[in-house]
């Protein structure tokens, strides 16, 4: 295991250079200068808005831009490995002092890397890392709006209206039509900053088959294995998946993540008697998010609140069947030419509705291979390309005059 950067690894950015233009950049985007940009975020770690931020930050380093990353603290190794990595805070603070620590290490991060642009990450990302580069001299602030409303405490989203309407952004990104429509009643200073960007969602191909994929997990060889890649967060549901194993007793559940619910988890299959079917992998890179979607028959995503669903595209791009909770937003994001993606249970708390739902896939081969056809196609509805073409089409809208 590669050990936890030290204090003055993580303190400590290289000193800032002018990228190098890697790729010939598009036509689009010639009219746009090499800029300074500094990617902010409240926790290190591998899930939905990170792996954003990742696929943004190399799209944008080709065309030409210097890129870094600036977290408030570091909660797993995901980033280590990545370049012009910063984490104020090596673990969250607890405590006011800790609190005011990383605050100023916040801001004395942002002057030091001197961005044209600033562009935040989730809801505190945005009500706290939007108004620090403010007070640091950064008068272009993007917001990114990849929190959705039921995972954002009442007060961040108060500072947010606040701030969006008075200008602290210039810019605000919604992330899909439903996110957007959130905005609606808004008012009309903060609509007016408001666009729309979708996601671009990296295609994870395994290079293992099937078999070797559920060898490497240590899961069943043989068998049904369910499984779904997510934090493990209250909001994503993650019970409703671990009671599907007390009405089947040949299936088993795979997640990959890591977060509060593991405990909670690891207790309600217990109290099932089912805790030797669920397996709980940690989290996961990229390759090993990949080799994980092969293992799997079916992805299961119960989760009550997005504002796209990362993680559940991924799966359907790869080929892989998908019951998902029937939000409106995980209906538009989960459809092709007009056709849907995924099977979808409105009541996610109906667990008899959710195993229907779940052994139409098992139980008729040829609609589960309709679907992952399906669901491959989208692929071209979220390229990475067309998500940094967006960006830069933003960051030359704003940047004019620079």
């Amino acid at each position: 295991m590669r050990p936890a950067p030290s204090r003055e690894t993580m303190l400590a950015f290289p000193v800032p250079t002018r990228a190098t233009i890697v790729n010939e950049p598009a036509k689009l985007r010639q009219a746009t200068r090499p800029l300074r940009l500094l990617l902010i975020q409240p926790q290190a770690e591998n899930a939905g808005a990170q792996e954003v931020a990742r696929l943004l930050s190399r799209g944008l380093k080709q065309d030409g831009h210097t890129v870094g990353h600036l977290f408030f603290f570091r909660r797993t190794a995901s980033f280590d490995v990545e370049e012009d990595v910063r984490f104020c805070a090596a673990s969250r603070p607890t405590g006011p002092l800790g609190v005011l620590k990383l605050l100023a290490r916040l801001h004395a991060e942002i002057r030091r890397f001197k961005p044209d642009v600033v562009l935040c990450f989730q809801h505190y990302g945005n009500v706290i890392g939007g108004p620090m580069a403010r007070l640091a001299g950064v008068k272009l602030v993007v917001a990114n709006q990849n929190s959705a409303a039921l995972t954002t405490p009442k007060p961040a989203r108060i500072a947010d209206r606040i701030l969006g309407s008075i200008g602290v952004f210039k810019s605000i990104v919604a992330v899909s039509a439903a996110a957007a429509a959130g905005y609606d009643d808004y008012p009309a200073a903060y609509r007016a900053r408001l666009s729309r960007i979708d996601h671009g969602v990296d295609v994870k191909v395994g290079e293992l088959g099937k078999a070797a994929a559920r060898a490497r997990f240590g899961l069943p060889e043989t068998g049904v294995v369910l499984g779904c890649a997510s934090r493990l967060h209250p909001l994503k549901n993650l019970q409703a998946a671990v009671r599907l194993l007390a009405l089947e007793p040949s299936w088993t559940l795979a997640l990959a993540g890591q977060g509060t619910e593991r405990e909670a988890l690891l207790k309600l299959a217990g109290d099932l008697g089912c805790a030797e079917r669920l397996r709980l992998l940690g989290e996961l890179d990229a390759a090993g998010v990949a080799d994980f979607l092969t293992a799997l028959d079916v992805f299961v995503f119960p989760s009550l609140a997005e504002t796209f669903g990362m993680a559940v595209v991924e799966a359907a791009q790869a080929g892989v069947p998908v019951v998902a909770h029937g939000l409106p937003v995980l209906k538009e994001v989960l459809q092709a030419d007009g056709e849907p993606c995924a099977l979808f249970v409105d009541d996610i708390d109906d667990i008899a509705a959710l195993r229907t739902a779940v052994a139409r896939f098992l139980d008729d081969a040829q609609m589960a291979q309709a679907f992952a056809a399906r669901g491959r196609s989208l692929a071209e509805r979220y390229p990475v390309s067309a998500m940094v073409d967006e960006y830069e089409r933003l960051l030359r809208s704003i940047t004019r005059g620079l």
